[in-house]
């Protein structure tokens, strides 16, 4: 926990709003989409997905394949507990809506379903397109599963299994994705492992969000590592998440931004 008060810290000692931003990319899309406060259809929709979630009382057994969790302590956990306290919140569930219905992708890949709170925003901000949803837990996902059917995110397939057995370059090499949402395994490795698979996927408009860049001082350096990347032209620096794009007409730059 002092660890993340102490990144937030340096996060607001760094960051910027869109009037300290002078790249047209960037500020059309902080500008239209990151403060577009105007209210949506789908945000009740997300709302009372959200709402069915923390009134289930029932208890899981989950299997965790990640890092491990800094809030339960037992793998036994509650539906209610685990959206309240693990799930994506309110206000990154609409911003992550909003990066979806702007970026308008085709195919879209998420590495952590949990209880499909992401995955619910993924599927309603665009209903055309394909959302490919990979979880390790078998109770967690079926759980996902009831909520996602029960809430009409017909357009979504979900992998159970653990992501290595997904995240394979036979399995990937055909593949194309618009846009990529990594929530799954917040470690350095692991990411890191996930972003050199996945590279073969790209294409010129693809865009990648990390969640979770400063969990961690491990997670604060594959983040540094992947900025790095030469195939890594834009990214953007929210705290919670690490926007990544492969944009080969701009300069590269490392943007810092309050959402």
């Amino acid at each position: 926990m002092l660890f993340q008060i102490k990144s937030y810290l340096k996060f607001l000692w760094n960051s910027k709003n869109e009037h300290g931003v002078h790249s047209p990319f960037v500020f059309h899309l902080l500008t239209k989409c990151f403060y577009d406060k105007k209210p949506k259809p789908e945000y009740l929709i997300l709302k009372n997905y959200r709402k069915s979630l923390l009134e289930n009382k029932n208890f899981i057994e989950v299997t965790d394949f990640g890092a491990g969790s800094k809030v339960f302590k037992s793998n036994r956990r509650q539906i209610s507990k685990i959206a309240s306290t693990a799930g994506i919140s309110p206000k990154r569930a609409e911003l992550l809506f909003r990066v979806t219905q702007y970026f308008e992708p085709n195919n879209i890949l998420e590495i952590g379903t949990s209880l499909g709170l992401a995955t619910s925003a993924l599927a309603l901000g665009d209903t055309n397109a394909k959302v490919t949803t990979l979880e390790g837990c078998p109770e967690t996902a079926k759980q996902a599963q009831l909520q996602l059917q029960k809430f009409d995110c017909n357009e979504v397939e979900n992998v159970i299994g653990e992501f290595e057995s997904f995240l394979v370059p036979e399995n990937l090499r055909s593949k194309t994705y618009d846009l990529i949402y990594f929530d799954g395994n917040h470690s350095k490795k692991a990411t890191l492992t996930y972003f050199e698979l996945l590279l073969s996927t790209i294409h010129n408009d693809s865009v990648w969000i990390f969640d979770d860049i400063h969990w961690s001082q491990e997670m604060e350096e594959a983040w540094d590592i992947i900025k790095n990347h030469p195939k890594v032209t834009v990214t953007i620096d929210t705290f919670q998440w690490g926007f990544v794009f492969f944009r080969y007409e701009q300069e590269k730059e490392h943007f810092v931004i309050r959402t």
